[in-house]
């Protein structure tokens, strides 16, 4: 027996404020679910960890040099000779992101002990997987917003989710031939040899990966192929996974992908280039399009039927060939 109501013990992790650095103090405050016009929303303002609604500064930690061989004494063998045959070369040094630094300073001191913590003992003080055991997943569109990330996981599970910066080749972003339940038209990746930026990678736990899975209905979360290459800072080739479109990219009347500008510009170009569009929603302008086809999920399918009828659809299998969700 007990003496009044029982309460619930208190969480052993603490929530995470950080006054100056929460998301609507930096103006990344808007996502475009809520906001179609936005989209894809504004990018991670640099490497940093997204949590409980505040953005963190994250930096890379150099790789500690590589020795220099031992200098051989007086009379051994030539050194311009090179190594000995089957000598092992001693591997690139590297810094794993777990060892990154996180910029804590706008946090209390007493959440993670002071102004500058590692990486990995952040994500443990949270409560989180570690970087590890977590799923590095490369974002061309909408996922490279700290806003949408945080819409997408809310009520699911904690948003703790680390998001870097990297180097991406072979791969860019083009328009889905689809039209999304809040009414944009969302981007998708396009294969393209000559493409090379620099792009967000989300590291996922296992509950944030199924979260955001359930968020991605017409998309494919697979391998990336051989040909696109991810380039970490101080680590070097990582391997991704991405969410590949499961209804082509839009292609322009000369065949090439359209490359999504603003979703403003995008949405007027594609009622200027196609007059059945335009009669079809029987939209003129933007705002428009996002207000009826958002409220008409048989109004969307009309219209991704419509592109596929002018030839308007570029079918990407060697993305989704390795994918890794069901259907």
């Amino acid at each position: 027996m007990h003496d009044g109501p029982r309460h619930p013990a208190p969480s052993p992790q603490p929530h995470v404020t950080a006054p100056g650095r929460e998301l609507h103090a930096l103006g990344f405050a808007d996502d475009p679910i809520a906001r179609p016009l936005t989209y894809p929303g504004r990018r991670a303002p640099g490497s940093g960890l997204l949590v409980d609604g505040c953005f963190l500064i994250l930096r890379a930690v150099p790789p500690p040099p590589v020795p220099e061989p031992a200098t051989r004494p007086r009379g051994a063998a030539d050194r311009s000779a090179g190594p000995a045959p089957g000598a092992a070369t001693p591997p690139a040094a590297r810094t794993p992101p777990g060892r990154w630094i996180l910029d804590a300073s706008a946090v209390p001191p007493h959440v993670f002990g002071g102004p500058a913590v590692p990486l990995d003992e952040a994500l443990r003080t949270c409560g989180r997987p570690v970087m590890a055991d977590r799923r590095p997943v490369l974002a061309v569109g909408s996922n490279a917003s700290p806003a949408q990330i945080v819409r997408k996981l809310a009520g699911r599970v904690r948003t703790v989710v680390p998001m870097t910066y990297a180097r991406v080749t072979g791969v860019t972003a083009g328009a889905s031939a689809h039209v999304s339940g809040p009414g944009y038209v969302p981007a998708v990746p396009v294969l393209d040899p000559g493409a090379s930026a620099e792009l967000v990678v989300l590291w996922l736990d296992g509950e944030q990966l199924a979260a955001v899975d359930r968020t991605e209905p017409n998309y494919h979360r697979a391998e990336l192929p051989a040909s696109v290459t991810v380039s970490l800072p101080g680590l070097g080739a990582l391997r991704c996974h991405l969410y590949a479109g499961r209804h082509g990219c839009l292609i322009d009347a000369g065949g090439v992908p359209v490359r999504p500008a603003g979703q403003r510009e995008l949405l007027a170009g594609l009622l200027a280039a196609s007059p059945g569009l335009a009669r079809l929603i029987g939209a003129r302008t933007p705002e428009e399009f996002v207000a009826r086809t958002r409220s008409d999920p048989r109004l969307r399918d009309g219209v991704r039927r419509l592109w596929r009828q002018e030839g308007r659809v570029l079918d990407q299998p060697e993305l989704t060939a390795g994918r890794i969700t069901a259907d």
